[in-house]
Order: C-alpha cells, then structure tokens, then sequence
C-alpha cells in the first residue's frame, strides 16, 4: 500500500475521535507497527492529528493541508454526497459560483447532465470537470495558480469576482467550527471568499464530516456570514447549535433540501470584508 492510501485510511480512522490503535492500524493495512508510527509522525507535522501513548488522536488545530490527490481519494464518498446535495439545490439558468478545492471539484462532476446556467470559477480543477458539459458557459478567473489543486488566487482573481454577482456560491473550506467559524488554509484564498460570499444571493459551505469542529490557520468569515453548510452528516451538538443559532442553516442527506435564493442570505452576506475578519 502507497504511503498517500495509508495516510487516507489513518486520517479517516482518526476523525471518528478517540485513540486508534497503533498495532490495530499495521494489522489492518498489512504493514509493521513502525510503519505506522513513522506515519503517524508525518500526519502530526501536517496537523492532521495528535500522537499519543500506543496510537494517535485527533486534533482540532490544522497546520497544513494534504496534497489534492490526497484528499480527494480520501472521504470520497462523502464528497460525492455533498456534490449530489449542491447540484439539487439549483434551478435552470442560474448563474453559480463554485469555488476550489475537492468538495468543490465533485458539486461540478454533479453538475454534468444535471443543470443548465452559467458557472464561474476560480478552480482549473472545476473548469475541466465542465468543459465537455452541454448547457453550461463556464467562465474562468485569471489569477497565480497553486499547484496541486490548480487554484487561483490573488488581486486579480479577487477583482474577477468583484464584477460577479451570482444566485448561488459553493465554497471549499478547511474547517468549520463553532467558535472559529469558517477557516482555510491558504491567505489569499480566504479574501477571494469573503468576496464571492457578499456577492451572492446565498451561498453554501462545503464541508464533509472530517472538517467540521476543525480550524485551519486563516479565518475566512465568522458563522454569522456563513449562509448554509452542505455536508455528509449530522455535526456536532455544539456546531449544529451554533451555525443555528447564527441564523444558518444545515443540509445533509435525509433533510429537505432549502429553498435557494432567500433575502435574508443576501442582507447577512452584504458585510464588508472588515466584518469578516
């Protein structure tokens, strides 16, 4: 088994909470115990998780984030779900934003086949899903590309969705968390969203299980500017509390879908890029 597989099957064991086992890991994945510690040493320094007395913890504090093959192998499932969720909540001729990032990438492949409107992107990643699609004028900001995830970002990106005002975003995330709100990995990014975020009629937070009650390095926006969070599952009593009592909103498998479009997203998107922060 390739280090990157391991690494998914370890962060995935690990978001469950608790303490996984050392010795039950090397078991499972046919590998020695010191395999897995030495993995276990690289996770820690990534921040994806916490080592401790004969196996190794969650942590809520991220650090880093894994490369996109990575993680987009990892919770695929879970992603794929998110990305069916988003693609029902659209209307035909809408103009959509989807941002960059894994989640991201799987809301434009459900997209395929299944709307008809204009996309606008910051995601070569995204992009390319869409670029055979039938009915769909995608539209591509300019910006410095990251490798890896193929996103842009940047003064001219930002500028690129200032003149942009969509019915509906999708936005990547690295974590979500009650106290923290929305955060993410990478500077620029976060002040992309924040854009995109006040310019739409309302827009949603993608979010698979593994992230929620995490923290990435940068704030992109407090709950209280976070519309509704998509996500494979229900989250934590505190989260749940906490994106409701904000006036958000939760969508997960085996609730109603919500209406798109409601002005009172619109009127809690409308802060600046101060209040954000």
């Amino acid at each position: 088994m390739l280090a990157a597989q391991r690494h998914s099957r370890i962060s995935q064991a690990v978001q469950g909470g608790g303490v996984v086992s050392t010795v039950e890991l090397a078991n499972s994945l046919g590998v020695s115990a010191e395999t897995i510690r030495r993995d276990f040493a690289e996770l820690e320094g990534k921040g994806l998780l916490m080592r401790v007395r004969g196996g190794a913890t969650r942590t809520d504090h991220l650090s880093s984030e894994p490369p996109f093959v990575e993680r987009f192998g990892s919770a695929g499932e879970a992603k794929a779900v998110i990305g069916s969720l988003a693609a029902e909540l659209l209307r035909p001729g809408q103009t959509v934003v989807i941002d960059v990032g894994t989640t991201a990438t799987h809301v434009a492949r459900a997209l395929v086949g299944n709307f008809s409107g204009v996309v606008l992107t910051c995601s070569i990643q995204v992009a390319n899903e869409l670029s055979e699609a039938t009915g769909i004028e995608v539209h591509l900001s300019s910006g410095r590309m990251r490798a890896g995830d193929l996103a842009l970002s940047g003064p001219t990106t930002q500028s690129f969705f200032e003149d942009v005002y969509a019915d509906v975003a999708f936005l990547g995330s690295g974590g979500v968390h009650a106290e923290a709100g929305l955060t993410d990995f990478y500077l620029d990014e976060c002040h992309v969203r924040r854009t995109i975020m006040r310019n739409s009629a309302t827009h949603y937070v993608l979010a698979d299980s593994t992230k929620l009650q995490r923290i990435a390095p940068y704030r992109v926006a407090p709950l209280e500017r976070v519309d509704r969070l998509i996500t494979d599952q229900q989250p934590p009593e505190e989260l749940e509390r906490a994106i409701t009592v904000s006036g958000g909103e939760v969508i997960r498998p085996g609730l109603p879908p919500a209406e798109t479009g409601h002005a009172g997203a619109r009127e809690r998107g409308n802060g600046t890029d101060e209040e954000r922060t």
